[in-house]
């Protein structure tokens, strides 16, 4: 074979490489959840924002799976993880954290960063850090790195009765976070937990962790 037409296997496989990139990459994109804008919502320069962490969402595709709930304006919960608020604005982010924890392999990720005072309000408690290797641990972190903030939700009982489908009830075993932080100029902000918690996969982190609409998601800033 000659070299012009080895030149063009490698230009042609190449070229494969790429659109197979390109069709994951959208594939990705497009079966996102829909966003949930809070933009007309917010007064004052202040966005209300509830959330639910739970055990197991109960239904869809991945049923088992852990995952993150949100409460819509309309005051429906929503699976979604993708939340369009307004730039330079205050968010008040109320989290209801139903799933359970244990020890963080990083001690790290149990200190409140980037909200308001570097503190969180655990059940009405004011916290700055939490030693995961007290209580019921840490299930969670609810983290955005391109805002430096980064909270622990400390877990509940692993022997209490969890949610069995989302959205769960008050009722049920939780804890109660709340925070303040600001949001920047426009932009997409990535968040994620970084607590392991995908059971069945390699180190925890793939299945949910690593899927868009259950452990992670967008703060979709807009101007």
């Amino acid at each position: 074979m000659s070299v012009r037409a080895r030149l063009g296997v490698v230009a042609g496989m190449l070229l494969v490489v790429i659109a197979l990139v390109g069709w994951a990459v959208g594939g990705f994109l497009l079966q996102g959840p829909a966003a949930v804008d809070f933009s007309p919502t917010a007064s004052g320069g202040v966005v209300d924002l509830t959330v639910q962490t739970v055990g197991s969402i109960g239904y869809g595709a991945h049923p088992t799976w852990v995952s993150y709930m949100v409460k819509a304006p309309s005051g429906h919960w929503v699976h979604s993880t993708i939340w369009q608020v307004p730039a330079n604005t205050r968010v008040d982010l109320t989290i209801e954290q139903f799933d359970s924890g244990s020890p963080l392999r990083n001690q790290e990720w149990g200190q409140v960063q980037g909200t308001r005072g570097d503190v969180e309000y655990l059940n009405g408690k004011a916290i700055s850090t939490y030693d995961s290797y007290t209580g019921n641990g840490v299930g969670h972190t609810f983290t955005i790195p391109g805002l430096g903030v980064s909270v622990p939700l400390v877990g509940v009982s692993g022997s209490a009765n969890l949610c069995g489908e989302a959205p769960c009830s008050l009722s049920q075993p939780h804890n109660t976070i709340k925070v303040s932080f600001r949001t920047h100029g426009p932009g997409e902000y990535s968040w994620q937990c970084f607590v392991p918690c995908g059971l069945g996969y390699l180190y925890g982190n793939g299945g949910p962790m690593s899927t868009l609409g259950y452990m992670g998601g967008f703060l979709d800033v807009t101007a």
